[in-house]
């Protein structure tokens, strides 16, 4: 009998602005047909690391490593503010806000909690962290590549943004989008 898996992730919650704010960055584009993915607004969160398929029997183990790393890092005060897309304008799969203030302290609270997740079987990650929060995404191919001009140039009063909590979520996939779970939470200091 083969061990049960489940999606996981590790993402920091947002304030409620946030979410109004993807009504608004939405009436910026013209999709003129093309097909764009907006995250529902209960679903948007900022994502430290995606774990991915965890077996349940290690959810415990994961929530103990994670304790530890995450109960001595500080709480931290950034803004939401700005927008972005990956990998580039002329082509972009992902529109995003963005995070701005002193990122360090974040980068190394990711270094971490990935250095500690790293021998437990959840490889750290490759590229380095570029914090941000998902609002669609862009799948192809498609007749069009959406104009993203204006999302890019919108204006916006920023948002606060305080990291004093960050969950251990459970993701699963569904037709109509993901539902997510938390099954844990840990209070920085």
């Amino acid at each position: 009998m083969s061990e049960r898996l489940i999606r996981t992730f590790l993402s920091v919650p947002i304030p409620g602005e946030g979410h109004s704010l993807r009504d608004k960055l939405q009436n910026t584009i013209n999709a003129d047909g093309t097909k764009i993915g907006w995250i529902r607004k209960g679903n948007m969160h900022l994502t430290l690391k995606f774990i991915g398929d965890t077996p349940e029997d290690d959810v415990d183990r994961v929530n103990r490593t994670l304790k530890d790393i995450i109960a001595t890092a500080l709480i931290m005060e950034f803004e939401i503010s700005g927008t972005g897309c990956f990998p580039k304008k002329e082509r972009p799969r992902v529109l995003w806000l963005g995070i701005n203030g002193d990122l360090n302290p974040l980068q190394v609270l990711v270094k971490n909690i990935n250095n500690a997740l790293d021998p437990l079987g959840y490889p750290k990650e490759e590229k380095d962290y570029v914090p941000h929060l998902t609002l669609a995404r862009i799948k192809y191919p498609q007749k069009h590549t959406p104009d993203i001009s204006s999302f890019l140039d919108a204006k916006y009063e920023p948002i606060q943004l305080n990291i004093n909590k960050i969950h251990f979520m459970r993701s699963e996939l569904f037709f109509n989008g993901s539902v997510y779970t938390i099954l844990n939470t840990h209070f920085l200091t």
